[in-house]
């Protein structure tokens, strides 16, 4: 099987075009549509700012992780004033089993003091503002952009990767330049699902670690199978 390095047609070994790509993106997307019939995030939240606090939490942790501590967390804080109350000692109690506790304990406080000061306490909904905000950095601006503002844009993570290269869906090495691929090649009507599409298939199926390509629902459309 191939490695996860750069995006090649496997019949030819060239580099995909752009036009080729968006063939490939058009029935990759078809596929996964008919495969996944209801994409969605796996974190659990009740609004906007619960979400981005959530997906915070999650660098570096798997949703399960998140999702059994932050039931307590949004109960007790549902809002960023209501989680400047609380406090960074009792974010980070609360949060101690999630990576990285500490320093996402003071990026939660930090974020929730700019929200009050700045923005009445509301999740901003730009890139620019959100990406000012501790903690946040482009991929997680992206997923409350995408998931809580329907936003047509890709967060990318280590499965996305994983998977827009096996597919040859791109070339980039980095998130933020794979992520940039897939916006373009997208097609408008999967836009709005595509991360969730391409995570999910990246989490469940098109695993790093013995993947399930005798089940997969793009085995025909794969080179990191062909090859």
């Amino acid at each position: 099987m191939a490695a996860d390095s750069s995006s090649v047609n496997s019949s030819s070994g060239k580099s995909c075009g752009l036009q080729e790509r968006k063939e490939l993106a058009e029935k990759v997307y078809a596929a996964l549509a008919k495969a996944i019939p209801e994409p969605k995030a796996e974190l659990r939240y009740g609004s906007v700012y619960e979400l981005l606090t959530a997906v915070m939490l999650s660098a570096q942790a798997t949703d399960k992780s998140v999702n059994a501590v932050t039931v307590e967390l949004f109960r007790l804080a549902p809002t960023p004033e209501k989680m400047l109350e609380l406090g960074e000692e009792k974010v980070r109690d609360i949060v101690k089993t999630v990576g990285l506790a500490n320093t996402k304990a003071r990026h939660i406080i930090e974020a929730a003091q700019i929200l009050v000061s700045e923005f009445k306490g509301e999740v901003p909904e730009s890139m620019e503002e959100l990406v000012r905000l501790p903690g946040v950095g482009e991929k997680t601006a992206k997923v409350v952009l995408n998931v809580g503002f329907g936003k047509g844009v890709i967060a990318v993570d280590t499965h996305i990767l994983r998977v827009a290269h096996r597919l040859g869906l791109s070339e980039a090495k980095t998130p933020a330049g794979v992520s940039k691929d897939l916006e373009e090649i997208t097609p408008a009507e999967y836009l709005q699902n595509a991360h969730h599409y391409l995570l999910l298939h990246g989490r469940y199926t098109c695993r790093a670690q013995r993947p399930l390509c005798d089940s997969c629902p793009l085995a025909g459309l794969c080179r990191h199978i062909q090859n």
